[in-house]
């Protein structure tokens, strides 16, 4: 009776261990797309971020092509972060409010990835004029830059204003970087090897400096499984 019983029970036996190895990978796979990082597009950010020209668009937003210089005198562009995870912000040299700890928690970061060679970072200077090669080459010996790791730009102010109006959606306030025109904001804005954007964060906040290394984390995996 029972060797009759176990006959009968070894197809079941069998299906469960199919049904088994093919449902729980996928189970365990449509866990996993559940924590991937949102990709924002100009229809997911605050309208009020978003130029007017942009705000209909729902997906494929990239951050446009740029050229910069560096604290070393050199030409940065978007090439210098081909195939690289970075984090982006606006800053100027003589800040002594939100910059300083944004600053500290960039350069806090830097440390942290200090081996990892998929991980950069970009400052952009809100005060172009002012912040000139010189003066940004100060800036990054004090702040500990590495260089090649953080670059610390300038370049011309119109298409600094862009990037940060119309690449990272990073402030409210309107203009086009002009002579009156200025932008003050304490977005770290992370960017995947794509150009796209995958988060924002506080970066006078150390509880989300700890999310964005959260986030970070969560995207190199994303890279690894694909």
């Amino acid at each position: 009776m029972e060797l009759k019983f176990f006959k009968k029970s070894i197809p079941t036996l069998i299906f469960l261990a199919i049904f088994s190895a093919i449902s729980i990978p996928v189970f365990y796979n449509l866990l996993k797309v559940d924590k991937k990082l949102k990709i924002y597009n100009p229809a997911d950010v605050n309208p009020r971020l978003v130029d007017k020209s942009l705000k209909h668009i729902t997906k494929d937003h990239t951050v446009a092509d740029f050229e910069l210089i560096n604290q070393n005198g050199e030409f940065i562009t978007n090439n210098n972060y081909k195939n690289k995870i970075y984090v982006a912000d606006f800053f100027f040299t003589r800040c002594q409010n939100i910059c300083i700890m944004m600053a500290f928690n960039m350069h806090e970061l830097q440390e942290f990835y200090k081996n990892d060679d998929d991980i950069m970072f970009l400052s952009h200077s809100v005060t172009p004029t002012i912040d000139s090669v010189s003066v940004l080459k100060e800036y990054a010996i004090n702040k500990g830059v590495i260089d090649g790791k953080w670059n610390v730009t300038t370049g011309h102010k119109k298409l600094i204003y862009e990037l940060a109006r119309k690449s990272y959606f990073a402030v409210i306030e309107d203009g086009d970087g002009g002579e009156n025109d200025f932008i003050h904001t304490e977005q770290f804005v992370l960017i995947d090897k794509e150009r796209r954007i995958r988060g924002y964060y506080d970066g006078t906040e150390k509880e989300e400096m700890e999310k964005l290394k959260n986030d970070i984390a969560l995207l190199k995996e994303e890279y690894t499984t694909n």
